[in-house]
């Protein structure tokens, strides 16, 4: 019978980075000979026969249909968690948004008889409303792994005497099918001549929306016959719709606000990612721009040096004048340009590389036989 590997989350399903990774991870167990299955406050897209839905245990759980923000009742977590072989706790107990679910998870991963391997995105010292967690945060559980995104974070856990504490990197498909290109401009009303710039990104505080805007405006003035439009995929959330509306009204520049279905056809449709949040856990669009052979221009928020560490190039927001002279190269130049970044992710941010990663990881913790 195959081990069983039971993911936990705020949300999962979706398109924000967690439910991404989440995904690719369940993936890997699954090459690795594991069952997996899901429990989560919210479950968006297809829900699969095997999910627990949870609603107390979501970011926001009176909008998530629970009877109240404090009703996260410790036995209904625990008996979705029984007799699971694994249990990864994917940020709910790093980035305690829902304290009442990060509690109640944390009290069942130090009861479980089976492992457990906390995965973290974000930590509570890493935002400035959390910091007075850090002393509760992440749990302190004897025997479990404690699994970090980036290097960082891994050296933040240690200085805080975690020592079982490792780095997977998340990883990515980096020979994704081409999107649909004509298709998904003329669904967001772009037209031919129009060079979109794309940020993908949901559209809170951090993300930098105005970063976005500032870049495109100073690349509109390098190449004043370049018909730029920004393109923020959004949703706004943590309530910044009035903000974001604010932001659209008042720019220069045209500006799109609106999420394409599959990533893919977002990158097929633009001409140009723009990153400029100032903090990021990883970074994701990074890597997924350079798979899907776009340039990308980001603001060099700290984890970024561990991305450009492995020798892909990215341009930065604040050199705009690199990635007008980008444009003005013959298309074999920018061809050139894209194989090369892309045979350099290959080699340290491959998703067929996951499974071993991961594998890895567990032994180097002795969680060999299961």
């Amino acid at each position: 019978m195959a081990p069983l590997a039971v993911t936990v989350s705020f949300r999962l399903g979706g398109d924000d980075g967690v439910s991404v990774e989440a995904r690719k991870w369940a993936w890997a167990l699954h090459e690795l000979g594991f069952e997996t299955r899901r429990v989560a406050g919210e479950i968006e897209g297809a829900v699969e026969r095997d999910d627990t839905v949870i609603p107390s245990l979501a970011i926001d759980p009176t909008a998530s249909g629970a009877a109240g923000a404090d009703a996260v009742e410790t036995a209904i977590v625990r008996r979705a968690l029984q007799g699971a072989d694994l249990v990864v706790i994917d940020n709910l107990c790093s980035l305690p948004l829902n304290l009442d679910a990060a509690r109640a998870v944390a009290r069942v991963a130090r009861e479980h008889t089976g492992r457990v391997c906390f995965r973290h995105h974000d930590l509570p010292w890493q935002r400035r409303h959390l910091t007075h967690l850090e002393t509760d945060f992440p749990p302190r559980v004897d025997g479990a792994l404690h699994a970090t995104i980036n290097l960082r974070s891994r050296r933040e856990l240690h200085a805080r005497g975690y020592a079982e504490a490792v780095t997977i990197h998340n990883y990515f498909d980096l020979d994704p099918p081409a999107g649909e290109r004509a298709a998904t401009r003329k669904q967001f009303g772009f037209v031919d001549d129009d060079f979109v710039l794309f940020q993908p990104a949901r559209a809170i505080e951090r993300k930098n929306v105005p970063g976005a805007l500032r870049y495109a405006q100073q690349l509109h003035g390098l190449a004043p016959d370049l018909p730029l439009r920004l393109w923020v995929s959004g949703p706004a959330e943590d309530g910044y719709a009035a903000v974001l509306d604010r932001i659209v009204e008042r720019a220069r520049i045209p500006v799109t606000v609106g999420r394409a279905p599959v990533a893919g056809d977002a990158y097929a449709a633009s001409d140009l990612v723009v990153f400029p949040s100032t903090w990021e856990g990883f970074g994701n669009p990074v890597i997924e721009s350079i798979a899907y052979r776009r340039a990308c221009a980001a603001f060099p928020y700290p984890v970024l040096a561990e991305i450009v560490a492995a020798g892909v190039r990215v341009f930065s927001t604040q050199q705009p004048e690199a990635v007008a002279r980008f444009l003005d190269e013959p298309p074999a130049v920018r061809d050139r340009f894209f194989d090369v970044n892309v045979n350099r992710a290959r080699m340290s941010f491959s998703l067929a590389d996951l499974p071993r990663a991961i594998d890895e990881a567990f032994a180097a913790h002795g969680w060999i036989a299961w």
